[in-house]
């Protein structure tokens, strides 16, 4: 029952009075928050007592946002600076990954608008170039040319004293034309070494695209160096070249090497603790680990080491220091002539013995014009000035260059990429190819194949015992440096690592069904013994994190080394056996038999002590063998036939592998390196270790019978690198670890591998083989021999056209005052042998034949007899017939002194051009043979005759010349084909074997 109002109690009253006001002013303030939100911010009124604020909807922070709150100027001191004080700011690595949204184990987003982002915040990772040389500074440098100078001030001179004697119409002519040609043959060749320069711009660009491994989106995943983002986490491991700035995130026993930044040669430990600064361009000599990128590019501390890793390509190879010695030689000569030329001639117009076309002397003391006279002059120290021009064979250097960048450029279309042009040459003299056997000779797709436990072969995983698989599990899943991973359950795993890696991660994956995550997530690594060429093992220090808490230690390595460090082994029941002498001898009975069929052996082995013991290292002794697995890595196709075109080339093969003496000779006698009479012979297949305690004269005598060199290390191949040079022999080795640097770098041609190889060993090499082939090794061998050739071909063309030149112009002007062959139509042919011949003989591509020649020695001459004798006939041809011409032309002919001086500049410019088919084979009598292939020979051989149509019918003025008719130029082309037949007979006279 309800009581009524004044029957309550006062404070009950008073209590009800306080609670309505309170609603009310509730109400009040409800309705002017309404009013306040309605109303524009400026209309609001502000007091000393209160601020006013705009309160919007809630904001959340996108990743742009969050990237731009990072200071890169700070994270570039950061681990420039490795201070350790400025990244307590950020937390520690953790936050600041997380700050720069990346995740640990993810990574960053595979997304390109993430790495779009990314990229417009902190950079690019690339270094920035100085400008390249334009055609402008070609032009120039062109025009710094002394000779080129002299002949211009002559043209000038000429063209004035012209002009003043006859006017403007006519008198340009003959300084004009001289002008014209000088500009025509200075643009043509300086457009050839602009385009030259670009192309060897555009390959050093692909020598610097490194291939470096990240994890985006979960995925571990290769990307071109260049590519790398702030944020990214990157997988390193030995002879790795750190990409960018970053931080150390996790890993073990990791070294770098850091003196191309500090100049010590000590190598820097990198932990989580100490020091977790990497620096761009350090290289990774030691242990494995993920780092995260915290700067790229400009903003790194040595950015500049990524640029210095592509070289510019502009060092003069060995072969273009003996052709400056031989261009400089050449000149000499043409000098000498061309100053008996000046003297003589000069002394016969001042003694009055020239006469003009009309039979008057030219000198008749005071009565010849200044004019005349200068106009005389000015002509005589052209003609002489040009044959200097003519003499000097400048087009050598540019033919090198030429064919340098087209054998370069096919050269990467074949799988090699030049990274020191100097190579290409050297490679044409090689005697000896000392070469890996894992993916070069075979095809590095390992696959495990037969599996022993015990003593036993194992056909099903299923009959192992769940302790021995689970033991299995953690030596191939944790003992290693591949990854697994699995986007979805359905979806076959993607595995990455080495090919042996991958081969025992698949096989564990596959039969054993492990799951790395799993094991992982179970096990404590401790410490870690990365993978030692030395002692041909990696192994693991590890702790269980459940139940019993034990300490396993756990190795693999190859079978023998492994084998050693064991005195028991599981059968595959899961019960420990004693190791004694005879079972220890039957296991090595098993891995013998294992390796004669090819098989690379892997073993792998354990121990276990008690998680109390305090354990630091890993153990070596007492341990329990596993099993051993068989990895098959069958032979490429092609590699025998390659093998074979080697010996047949006068070039030895030599196989330096780190598998054992058995599996060695087994793929060594497959791929054909060991003839059917050498597979059993002591001396043609020996170990490094036997090698390497030979004494020094005992290396000497045997190093020619050594085949296969097997269980070798670094050391061991460099020390038979440094054996075969001291022999005289030309060695190229392939290599692939950082180890093989000292190896590479020693031998002649250091060729090293674009897939496996590091980037040690990459930035070691001379040749980067992109697909690790030993048949791409035998295609960059017909490249350096084309190279060669190339060169000895327009070595003997140029010369001829040299010797014939300077001879007919000498004996000439010597005899009449008169030169048959004024500047323009020198200049002409200067242009025809320098860079058009240069194009034509120096892009021919190499045929089978190469291959049957012996190597070129280290000092045989670059003009072999054989040149000699086709240069001297075709020269003393050319010579014998223009000089008929130049004396006894006009009567034979019956035509004018100007038709005469035509015919013979038209004979001799046509015998270049058909001498340019003698010049394509120096020995073969067939010089149309492969002519179908080589378009570009035919084009200029076309554009060269048109052009001399051209220059004769309807530049007259220009070249100094007069039509001729249909039969004088018959005539001319019967005279210039001779020089085919001539050829043909030459070549039939033998001058004995090259050297």
């Amino acid at each position: 029952m309800l009581r009524p109002h004044s029957t309550y109690p006062f404070t009950c009253k008073k209590k009800w009075r306080m609670a309505f006001t309170a609603i009310s002013f509730v109400k009040l303030l409800h309705h002017l928050s309404k009013k306040a939100l309605h109303m524009k911010p400026q209309t609001l009124f502000r007091s000393f007592s209160y601020r006013a604020i705009d309160v919007g909807p809630p904001h959340v922070s996108s990743p742009s946002d969050k990237l731009s709150n990072v200071d890169p100027k700070l994270l570039s001191e950061m681990v420039g600076d490795k201070r350790l004080d400025s990244l307590t700011q950020f937390g520690d690595v953790k936050e600041l990954a997380a700050l720069l949204g990346t995740d640990f184990k993810l990574g960053i987003s595979d997304g390109n608008d993430d790495i779009d982002r990314r990229k417009r915040v902190f950079g690019v990772n690339v270094f920035t170039r100085p400008r390249s040389r334009g055609l402008l500074s070609f032009v120039l440098e062109a025009f710094k040319d002394s000779t080129i100078i002299i002949l211009l001030f002559c043209a000038v001179l000429s063209l004035g004293f012209g002009i003043k004697q006859h006017g403007w119409k006519e008198g340009w002519y003959d300084g004009g034309s001289i002008i014209l040609a000088v500009i025509l043959v200075i643009v043509v060749s300086s457009v050839s070494n602009f385009n030259q320069s670009r192309q060897f711009k555009k390959l050093s660009a692909k020598s610097g695209k490194i291939g470096v491994e990240v994890v985006r989106g979960g995925r571990r995943q290769s990307v071109s160096i260049f590519e790398v983002v702030v944020g990214d986490v990157v997988h390193l491991k030995i002879g790795d070249q750190v990409p960018a700035d970053g931080l150390f995130l996790e890993g073990h026993s990791l070294k770098v090497d850091e003196s191309s930044m500090s100049g010590e040669s000590d190598h820097v430990n990198v932990n989580a603790d100490a020091n977790p600064f990497l620096l761009s361009g350090t290289k990774v000599v030691d242990g494995f680990a993920r780092m995260l990128v915290t700067s790229v590019g400009m903003n790194t501390a040595w950015g500049a080491m990524i640029g210095s890793i592509t070289r510019e390509l502009d060092e003069e190879t060995p072969l273009q220091v003996r052709l400056k010695k031989l261009t400089s030689a050449i000149g000499k000569v043409g000098l000498f002539v061309a100053a008996l030329v000046l003297v003589v001639s000069m002394v016969r117009y001042f003694t009055g013995n020239t006469r003009d076309d009309l039979g008057n002397r030219e000198f008749v003391g005071r009565k010849t014009k200044f004019d005349d006279v200068m106009n005389a002059v000015v002509g005589i120290v052209a003609a002489a000035v040009t044959i200097v021009v003519v003499a000097i064979p400048e087009g050598l250097p540019l033919a090198v260059t030429l064919t340098l960048a087209y054998s370069m450029k096919k050269m990467m279309r074949d799988n090699a990429m030049v990274r020191r042009i100097s190579a290409c040459e050297t490679m044409g003299s090689a005697t000896i190819i000392c070469t890996d056997k894992t993916g070069t000779l075979t095809m590095n797709e390992m696959k495990v194949s037969e599996v022993r436990v015990g003593k036993k072969l194992i056909l099903e995983a299923e009959k192992l015992a769940p302790s021995l698989v689970q033991l299995l599990k953690e030596g191939i899943g944790l003992n290693t440096t591949g990854s697994v991973y699995q986007p979805q359950e359905i979806s076959l795993p993607e595995i990455s690592g080495s090919p042996t890696e991958k081969a025992l991660l698949s096989w564990a994956v596959m039969d054993l069904g492990m799951d790395i995550d799993e094991v992982k997530q179970h096990c404590e690594i401790i410490h870690v013994e990365t993978f030692n060429s030395e002692k041909k093992r990696s192994g693991i220090l590890m702790k269980e994190k459940r139940g019993s808490n034990r300490v396993h230690t756990h190795w693999k390595g190859a079978a023998e080394m492994i084998l050693a460090m064991c005195s028991n082994y599981y059968e595959n029941t899961g019960e420990i056996m004693i190791m004694g002498d005879e079972e220890r001898a039957q296991i090595g009975n098993i891995v013998k038999s294992m390796a004669t069929k090819s098989l690379r052996c892997i073993a792998f082995a354990q121990k276990s002590s008690n998680g109390n013991e305090n354990i630091e290292k890993l153990e070596e002794s007492e341990l329990t063998l596993l099993g051993i697995l068989g990895l098959r890595d069958p032979c490429r196709p092609g590699v025998e036939a390659a093998v074979e075109s080697c010996k047949k080339a006068g070039v030895k093969i030599k196989m330096i592998t780190g598998d054992n003496v058995h599996t060695a000779r087994a793929i060594a006698s497959e791929c054909g390196i060991l003839e059917p009479d050498e597979e059993f012979d002591e001396e043609a297949v020996v170990e490094g270790c036997q090698f390497r305690n030979y004494s020094a004269e005992e290396r000497m005598d045997k190093i020619d019978r050594i085949r296969v060199m097997a269980r070798s290390s670094p050391f061991d191949k460099l020390l038979m690198v440094q054996c075969l040079k001291h022999k005289g022999e030309v060695v190229a080795v392939t290599g692939d670890g950082t180890n093989d640097a000292p190896a590479l770098k020693e031998a002649d041609i250091g060729l090293s591998m674009g897939i496996e190889g590091t980037e040690v060993a990459k930035e070691s090499s001379d040749i980067v083989i992109l697909d690790d082939n030993f048949s791409s090794v035998v295609t960059v061998l017909r490249w350096g021999r084309c190279v060669y050739i190339n060169i000895q071909r327009f070595i003997q063309f140029q010369l001829t056209v040299n010797i014939a030149a300077l001879v007919i112009n000498f004996v000439a002007a010597v005899s009449s005052g008169k030169v048959p062959l004024n500047a323009v139509q020198l200049l002409w042919v200067n242009l025809i042998m320098d860079t058009l011949g240069a194009l034509a003989l120096a892009t021919e591509e190499p045929t089978n034949d190469l291959m049957k020649m012996p190597p070129v020695g280290r000092v045989e001459p670059l003009i072999t007899k054989a040149m000699w004798r086709n240069l001297i006939s075709q020269a003393l041809y050319q010579v014998f017939v223009l000089l008929i011409l130049q004396f006894k032309g006009r009567s034979i002919f019956d035509v004018s002194e100007k038709v005469k001086n035509t015919i013979i500049f038209n004979i001799f410019v046509l015998c270049q051009v058909f001498n340019e088919f003698n010049a394509r084979k120096l020995e073969k009598k067939n010089i149309f043979e492969g002519l179908g292939k080589n378009k570009l020979f035919i084009v200029i051989v076309g554009l060269t005759m048109v052009l001399q149509v051209v220059l004769v019918e309807f530049l007259k003025m220009f070249a100094d010349t007069e039509r001729l008719s249909w039969g004088q130029w018959g005539v001319c082309v019967a005279i210039a084909a001779l020089s085919w037949p001539i050829g043909l007979l030459v070549k039939c006279i033998s001058v004995g074997p090259s050297k």
